[in-house]
C-alpha cells in the first residue's frame, strides 16, 4: 500500500490499542487521520467506523485501521460502506492473505484478544502486502 494518509478509528474497548498504533505510526514515520474515540468511556463504534468509511471510499484516507473488542462490530459497520473492505486479522497470515486475496482497504484489529507486539507485526503485513490480482479480482468484482 502506498504510505499516504491512515485512517485509525476506535471504540472504547480499542482505546488502548488505538493509543500503541498511533504511536507506532509515528515512529514509523505513517501519517495517519485520528477518528476517535479519545478515550476509554463507553461509546459506539459506529459512531467512529463510518466517518472513517466514508474517508476510504473518497479517497481522503489511503486505507484504514479499526479497532474495537472483538473487532466483529466494527469490521460488520465498515463493511456496510461499497468501497470499503475490512478485513479482520488476528495473526500475520489472515493480514497477508486479506492484503494478497480480498484487496482489503481496511485492516481490522480485536483490541481484547491481540498484544501490542502481534498487532504492529500484523499492521506491517497489511501495509506491505500488494494485492495480487488476476482470478482474485474475479472475485473482488463479484463483491
Amino acid at each position: 500500500m502506498n504510505n499516504k494518509i491512515i485512517g485509525i478509528a476506535s471504540d472504547h474497548a480499542g482505546f488502548p490499542l488505538k493509543q500503541f498504533v498511533l504511536q507506532y505510526l509515528e515512529e514509523k514515520g505513517i501519517e495517519y487521520k485520528d477518528f476517535g474515540t479519545y478515550s476509554d468511556r463507553s461509546c459506539d463504534y459506529p459512531d467512529f467506523a463510518h466517518p472513517l468509511a466514508d474517508d476510504i471510499e473518497s479517497g481522503v484516507v489511503s486505507c484504514g485501521i479499526g479497532i474495537c473488542g472483538s473487532g466483529e462490530g466494527m469490521a460488520m459497520t465498515l463493511n456496510k460502506h461499497h468501497g470499503v473492505r475490512a478485513g479482520l486479522a488476528w495473526n500475520v497470515e489472515i493480514a497477508h492473505l486479506i492484503r494478497q486475496h480480498n484487496d482489503s482497504n481496511c485492516l481490522v484489529l480485536p483490541g481484547r484478544f491481540i498484544t501490542n507486539r502481534e498487532a504492529a507485526v500484523i499492521i506491517d503485513e497489511f501495509l506491505k502486502t500488494p494485492f495480487e490480482a488476476g482470478r482474485h479480482q474475479l472475485r473482488i468484482d463479484k463483491m
